[in-house]
């Protein structure tokens, strides 16, 4: 009985330190322009531009954002922490900011890598990706907390 108690004492903690662990893990988020890009951005920028509030980075490119992929857990973090929006509000606001012909939503890429090959690839690009997915083809502006 005593060992069938510090059994699942141990179950339990190996599994809450699991859960930690995976909740530790999560990927760093960073914002990414351009090589002629700024070299840093605020909160507030980044929101702006994403949210068609800005036209342009800071420095006077026109902005090109690119969005990471509608189902991308990603995305919904990047629009909860940058904007204060959850990705389905954000994605509610462009709708009606289309409907109302006041402005088109950042186009989609297919994942972290064409984010940053089309970041990399326009003078206004903007996107966010994983950290560890920065590379020497693009300038981190932003870590996104």
């Amino acid at each position: 009985m005593f060992l069938d108690g510090l059994q699942r004492k141990l179950q339990t903690g190996l599994c809450l330190l699991g859960v930690l662990a995976a909740h530790g893990a999560a990927a760093e988020m960073v914002v990414i322009v351009g090589k002629g890009g700024p070299d840093a951005m605020t909160k507030e920028q980044v929101a702006d531009v994403f949210l068609g509030k800005a036209a342009s980075l800071p420095g006077g490119a026109a902005a090109a954002p690119q969005d990471q992929p509608e189902a991308s857990p990603l995305r919904d973090e990047f629009y909860t922490k940058m904007t204060g929006k959850s990705a389905a509000q954000a994605k509610a606001y462009w709708s009606k900011l289309a409907f109302t012909g006041k402005g088109t939503p950042p186009p989609e890429a297919a994942n972290s890598a064409a984010v940053k090959k089309a970041v990399a690839a326009a003078p206004g690009g903007i996107g966010y990706v994983e950290k560890a997915a920065a590379d020497a083809t693009v300038k981190v502006v932003l870590t996104v907390h």
